[in-house]
């Protein structure tokens, strides 16, 4: 187990915080004492949000994804950033849309890759870099397959990068929650979702996430959240 981190007056860049995850991360971090850097695309949300500083930004661009880690380091570089970004969709593949599809694979697998190849270089030696692949990433599902596609494809990549970010000291913590109560499923790119059993509530999802960054966790699957 690597070592933790003491997230105490931490630079925090956190994207996707105006999700339900997010914003329950930004209340745990701020209780921690961390300097939070909040990004998201939905600005009320954002601004409710518990983060000192906030940037409404579109990250499925390499341009938006150097522009909102060049702000956040402006005045240091960063000791974590949490990547809770993401978007669903549900239905048979055959009856899956190829626009649905790309969009899938851009927000939940291209925007950790463009942020981590971003967020690298700006990271502090024993920093943390979290990317939210979840549950389905473990077990794909009928009616699921292409959005557990693109997670089972970040968590591939978590691996590999892992790999490559110890040389710069950074831990990958790939983190993969049972399903959560974040509201996420109500707002699918296309179609409906299936009926699911009561999910987690985001703040003891956030509760968990926060103890394995400090506890130098570099794994996180769903049995850890038992």
């Amino acid at each position: 187990m690597a070592t933790g981190i003491d997230l105490n007056d931490s630079n925090v860049l956190l994207c996707g915080a105006s999700g339900g995850l997010g914003s329950a991360l930004a209340s745990d971090l701020h209780a921690k004492g961390a300097r939070i850097k909040a990004v998201g695309r939905d600005e009320a949300r954002l601004n409710a949000s518990a983060a000192e500083d906030r940037m409404v930004a579109d990250l499925r661009t390499p341009d938006a994804c150097r522009a909102v880690v060049e702000w956040a380091t402006s005045h240091g570089p960063l000791d974590l950033m949490i990547n809770a970004v993401g978007v669903v969709g549900f239905g048979n593949v055959v009856d899956s849309g190829v626009d649905a599809m790309e969009e899938l694979f851009l927000t939940n697998t291209f925007v950790p890759i463009m942020l981590s190849r971003a967020a690298l270089p700006s990271m502090s030696p024993g920093g943390v870099m979290v990317q939210i692949s979840g549950v389905i990433a473990e077990q794909n599902l009928p009616g699921m397959a292409t959005y557990g596609a693109s997670k089972a494809a970040l968590k591939s990549f978590n691996e590999g990068f892992g790999r490559e970010a110890r040389r710069s000291k950074v831990r990958i913590l790939d983190v993969r929650p049972p399903h959560t109560e974040t509201g996420l499923a109500g707002r699918a790119i296309e179609g409906e979702a299936p009926r699911m059993p009561d999910g987690l509530q985001p703040e003891v999802v956030s509760s968990r996430i926060i103890r394995a960054i400090e506890d130098g966790e570099a794994d996180l699957p769903a049995s850890a959240f038992s």
